[in-house]
Parts: C-alpha cells; sequence; structure tokens
C-alpha cells in the first residue's frame, strides 16, 4: 500500500504559451513561469522566475508535461523542482481551461510527479523523495497540491 504526507501546496504564474504546432510528435508548447509561493508543515517560499512547462500535446489530446522550477525557501535557499505528468478529459473541458476559464479540477485529470536538487544543509532531505501532484489549471496560474511518498 502507498502511504504520502503533505509536502506543500503551490501556485505557479504562467505567461502565455509559445506554441510550435502540428509538429511530427504533436504541437509543443513552451510556457513561462513567472512567479509564485509555495506552502506547507516543512517548507515556505517564493517560486523563482525563470523556469517554464515545456509541453507535447499528443494527438490523442493528452498533455505530456516536462516541469523545471526552482523554489526559494524564506531562508534563502534555492532548490530545483523537476516536474513529469500528464493532464488530459472531455474536449469541452479542454476547451474551457483554453479559453481560460476556471474549471473544477474533479472534471480533468492533472497529475505530477516531482523530484527536487537542492543543496547541503537543511533541505538535503528533498533530494532523498519522491512527491506527486494534483493540479489544477487556471487562467495565468497553476496550483499543485503535492505529497511525498513514503
Amino acid at each position: 500500500m502507498l502511504h504520502s504526507r503533505p509536502l506543500f501546496e503551490f501556485t505557479a504564474e504562467v505567461d502565455e504559451p509559445q506554441v510550435a504546432p502540428d509538429g511530427p510528435y504533436g504541437t509543443r508548447r513552451f510556457i513561462p513561469v513567472t512567479g509564485g509561493t509555495f506552502s506547507g508543515e516543512r517548507l515556505c517560499g517564493r517560486i523563482l522566475p525563470g523556469g517554464a512547462d515545456c509541453q507535447l500535446i499528443r494527438p490523442d489530446g493528452v498533455a505530456e508535461l516536462d516541469v523545471r522550477v526552482t523554489f526559494e525557501t524564506h531562508d534563502g535557499t534555492i532548490f530545483l523542482m523537476k516536474g513529469l505528468g500528464m493532464r488530459h478529459g472531455p474536449d469541452a473541458v479542454i476547451a474551457r481551461i483554453a479559453r481560460g476559464e476556471d474549471v473544477d479540477p474533479s472534471q480533468y485529470y492533472f497529475r505530477e510527479s516531482m523530484i527536487f536538487e537542492a543543496p547541503k544543509g537543511p533541505y538535503d532531505w528533498l533530494n532523498k523523495i519522491i512527491a506527486v501532484g494534483m493540479g489544477e489549471r487556471r487562467a495565468a496560474q497553476v496550483i499543485i497540491r503535492a505529497y511525498e511518498i513514503l
């Protein structure tokens, strides 16, 4: 049986996607991360600008997510999160999300696995865990509730 505990929730501010349509594998979207915040019982802080989600929209409509984002804790420690995930749902729901509407996340699937790279010190425990998250896409934000897998 799989066990987990809450790690943190983050809200990433995102810019308009840069789109390369109709490639051999599907449509590529590069979505810049411009900032944000995160908070949890063991760590909190801000998301630094400069990260991105490099997505592949497959012919079957599934968005494959490939995320790299840097976080800065409240005490100034910077660490990297690497995430791989998927988002998909009924065509009408995905169209609403694409128009920037707030859609109840129970109407679509948005999951992400995460690993971290942290420097030696109080947060190096992040280097030894895997986290999974459930996500929500808003017009200019992505919200992820992340859980450490025990």
